[in-house]
């Protein structure tokens, strides 16, 4: 078990190399780690295969990775929007791979990864330019896809409140991709918004156990004027 750290999301990220599988959690700017994210920017690891729901902002989320030249391939369900337009530019001059994947396909495949199921048959993207190519089977008179699961080197992930080995909760609909992808990598990284001692959960109410999560970074408040803000 690789021991949890409590430290800065700089340090967190600075050992992911170049070519690394990473998975970034989120819907939107739901429960979106953008601070490790923004750490990873920073430290500049290139050729990244990075799974995410959608691509962010091009400040934040998936978009800001790949506006500094950091990713190779991407693999989504909604890469479309204003913010597209980066890589819109990059997969027709050749310099990223794009994988589209259904919504509820793509939650699935992570959640095989993490159970340790290699791959699974589903009728959605079946007669669908998604499905050409793709191994396929009829069960109960319905075309099926064989679909592959996702596991990844590194996960971030972004909870509400962790105890201090690194049990989750989250806050609404940051329980989103953020839980599945936790099981799913090889490393998770977890910024939260507080650390607190063992105990002070409610165990009933904890959705990722520490099991899964190897280093947490608290996020500190900042001041923007007068008023505080959580970053």
């Amino acid at each position: 078990m690789i021991q949890k750290k409590y430290e800065n999301a700089a340090q967190a990220v600075e050992d992911i190399k170049d070519g690394a599988t990473l998975l970034v959690g989120g819907f939107g700017g739901s429960g979106l780690p953008s601070h490790l994210v923004a750490a990873l920017v920073e430290q500049g690891a290139k050729n990244l295969t990075v799974v995410s729901n959608n691509i962010g902002a091009v400040s934040d989320g998936v978009a800001a990775l790949i506006s500094n030249n950091q990713v190779r391939r991407i693999i989504c369900s909604f890469p479309v929007g204003p913010h597209a337009d980066e890589l819109i530019e990059r997969l027709q001059n050749g310099t990223i791979e794009l994988e589209i994947v259904p919504q509820g396909t793509l939650a699935e495949r992570i959640r095989a990864g993490g159970a340790g199921i290699p791959a699974f048959y589903t009728p959605t993207a079946a007669h669908t330019e998604l499905g050409e190519g793709k191994e396929s089977r009829v069960f109960n008179d319905r075309l099926h896809l064989l679909e592959q699961a996702i596991t990844g080197d590194f996960a971030f992930i972004k909870g509400h409140r962790a105890d201090r080995w690194g049990n989750i909760v989250y806050n609404k609909t940051q329980r989103n991709f953020n839980p599945v992808m936790a099981t799913a990598a090889r490393i998770t990284i977890a910024e939260v918004d507080e650390i607190v001692e063992v105990g002070e959960i409610d165990p009933e109410i904890i959705v990722t156990p520490s099991v899964f999560v190897h280093r947490l970074v608290k996020l500190e408040p900042q001041r923007e004027g007068t008023v505080l803000v959580n970053g």
